[in-house]
């Protein structure tokens, strides 16, 4: 009883947090956008908001909320342009990808890209809407001329079972672009957030996450045959055994010891 009390009194606080901190950073990005060239808002948007998502899992983590090993996302920086593709378990996998990586492009839904709370931010770090794959394979095409890191789902939506069914979009990015995809497997050990996770519904704290780099995929002359290719291993990497077993608890402060980029 005292358990689910506390983890109702997490999970409010959790919420709240965020909100906060996505309110604030949009004060600051509707300041910032009128003072900063296109450039210097793209940096300072990204990684504004890499420091916003980090701090925030931080706390979330020294309050028992989770255990996070995201280590290995850290040897993408400096990889130059790539589009990253990670399996999509929660709501949370965004933030997990983006408060490592200092020069994530992030593909958002239209209806996101309009709202408040992201609209200013996602503007300043140009962020790329979906709601056209020509738009959007334009788009990314330039920000990753910059050097920019694109974040696309390949299945589009959060995942149904340990995978959904892929779109082509990824394939036909990469394509078009001639940029590698780099698969990312986020595995966990409750699907917290996932599709049908009921909003009334408090886990059991603390939750475990681990973000590991699996195959880097050369652009596909085939977008079909790719996305086949890129879903079965998927379908692979998440059925591989131990693929769920709890981090060790060495592994499992990671995350709150670097609040530095």
């Amino acid at each position: 009883m005292i358990a689910r009390a506390w983890g109702a009194v997490v999970l409010a606080f959790g919420a709240l947090l965020l909100a906060l901190i996505c309110f604030a950073w949009a004060l600051v990005t509707v300041l910032l956008l009128p003072l900063m060239t296109i450039d210097a808002g793209r940096r300072a948007g990204r990684r504004g908001a890499m420091y916003c998502f980090r701090a925030w899992l931080a706390v979330m983590e020294a309050l028992g909320a989770w255990r996070l090993d995201f280590s290995e996302l850290d040897r993408l920086r400096g990889a130059g342009p790539l589009i990253l593709a990670p399996n999509h378990p929660s709501l949370l996998d965004a933030v997990f990808v983006i408060s490592r990586l200092p020069d994530t492009v992030c593909v958002m839904k239209g209806s996101l890209a309009r709202n408040f709370l992201f609209a200013p931010a996602a503007r300043l770090a140009r962020y790329v809407p979906n709601d056209s794959l020509l738009r959007l394979i334009a788009r990314a095409g330039a920000e990753m001329e910059r050097g920019g890191q694109l974040l696309l789902f390949p299945e589009g939506t959060r995942s149904v079972g340990p995978i959904g069914p892929f779109t082509q979009a990824v394939g036909a990015v990469s394509c078009r672009t001639r940029a590698a995809v780099q698969a990312i497997v986020i595995e966990d050990d409750v699907r917290f957030l996932g599709k049908g996770w009921p909003a009334a519904r408090i886990p059991r704290f603390p939750l475990t996450y681990r973000v590991r780099l699996g195959r880097r995929f050369d652009p596909p002359a085939d977008v079909r045959a790719f996305t086949s290719e890129l879903e079965r291993y998927f379908a692979r990497e998440l059925a591989r055994p131990g693929a769920d077993e709890p981090l060790p608890q060495a592994a499992a402060v990671e995350s709150a010891t670097h609040l530095r980029g």
